[in-house]
């Protein structure tokens, strides 16, 4: 299995052959601050600039984060049966939640939110953040843990955060190596569609201090 260098290297490989197919226009405004990239160390490692757009940032970011989260899975289910046991009662119960919209979508989605900002006069017939929960089961109530399971268990959540921490080290230095190949990219194909946009918005405008079109008369 490859270790974290050739990880992050399949990272940007699969975030380099996804970037051609992105377009400006298609990016949605949002509304709420994404919790995953701002402040993210991730972007500082790859070297993304205030210019570079959420959605393009946003997609190399998951993809790296999803990494990290591997590693940490991995780490718990061989070292912390304790927060093992807890995890997979939590996905069961997600399971019995009924249908979840934000889940098994691919990095570039995730975090995201799953419907557009509706126009306005013209609303949806439905959503599907209105559909989440379809299909929900009743579940069994979780039974209460004893102090020293709790004691066990926040050592063990300790043990995890440790992991998440240094593998993310491990990740950004990783990320930093290609730094070149991803500002290259950006300015090849991001730009340049950037540039585009902004000459759209300002074709058209009258410059001040410039006659208007049509002549002085």
């Amino acid at each position: 299995m490859d270790g974290i260098d050739g990880r992050v290297r399949t990272a940007v490989d699969v975030w380099l052959r996804w970037l051609p197919r992105w377009q400006i226009g298609s990016a949605r405004p949002r509304t709420r601050i994404c919790r995953r990239c701002v402040g993210s160390p991730i972007a500082t490692a790859a070297g993304f600039g205030p210019d570079v757009p959420h959605p393009v940032q946003h997609a190399l970011i998951g993809r790296v984060s999803t990494i990290i989260d591997d590693a940490v899975d991995d780490y718990t289910a061989k070292n912390l049966p304790l927060l093992k046991r807890e995890l997979d009662r939590s996905d069961a119960r997600k399971r019995s939640a009924g249908y979840q919209p934000a889940d098994g979508l691919s990095p570039e989605f995730q975090g995201l939110d799953v419907d557009p900002e509706p126009e306005p006069g013209s609303p949806f017939l439905f959503t599907l953040a209105e559909l989440a929960g379809t299909g929900a089961q009743a579940t069994s109530p979780r039974e209460p843990l004893s102090d020293e399971a709790k004691a066990a268990l926040h050592h063990e959540i300790a043990l995890s955060d440790e992991c998440a921490r240094a593998t993310g080290t491990a990740v950004c230095l990783a990320l930093v190596e290609h730094r070149d190949r991803i500002a290259e990219a950006i300015e090849r194909l991001v730009e340049p569609q950037i540039e585009a946009l902004v000459s759209d918005m300002f074709r058209g405008l009258d410059v001040p201090g410039t006659p208007p079109r049509g002549g002085l008369f």
